[in-house]
């Protein structure tokens, strides 16, 4: 297991900072191994130099493709089977030794959703719109009617 912690967006602002006034590598690399701030910025430094903003977004890409890649196609089709996203880490987990979260998997289905997928349908529990809330608001006052009838269901 890696013995390390990723830089925050807040630690990539700093760096930046410190670099522009003037600081080597080894005064920038107080909280982090000096070795952390040159991959860094051997990574993160184009036409314009380092950008923390950025090198922000390009990490965060970076650790989500890994994750996308490691899932088969196969993988998601569980999801169109009405499986919940906790079955599918499980099996994962079970089955290929993959780590991934149940979380990271409505984070997937969620960002799908917003760029017009419908993977989303097939979960579970989905947010109710207006029309639900008023049939189950119909179906409430039906049921208040009958018990103040003395009705029993």
């Amino acid at each position: 297991m890696r013995d390390y912690t990723l830089l925050s967006q807040e630690q990539r602002y700093h760096i930046y900072a410190l670099k522009n006034t003037g600081h080597s590598q080894a005064a920038i690399a107080v909280a982090v191994h000096k070795f952390t701030i040159s991959r860094e910025f051997k990574r993160n430094q184009g036409e314009r130099g380092y950008r923390p903003k950025q090198a922000d977004e390009k990490a965060i890409t970076k650790r989500s493709d890994k994750v996308k890649l490691r899932i088969k196609e196969s993988d998601w089709e569980l999801v169109e089977k009405d499986w919940s996203p906790e079955q599918i880490s499980g099996r994962l987990m079970r089955e290929q030794g993959l780590r991934i979260s149940h979380e990271w998997i409505y984070q997937h289905l969620y960002q799908e959703k917003q760029s017009e997928g419908n993977l989303h349908l097939h979960l579970r529990c989905q947010s109710r719109d207006e029309s639900d809330m008023e049939a189950m608001t119909a179906v409430d006052s039906s049921l208040t009617v009958f018990s103040s009838m003395n009705v029993q269901l």
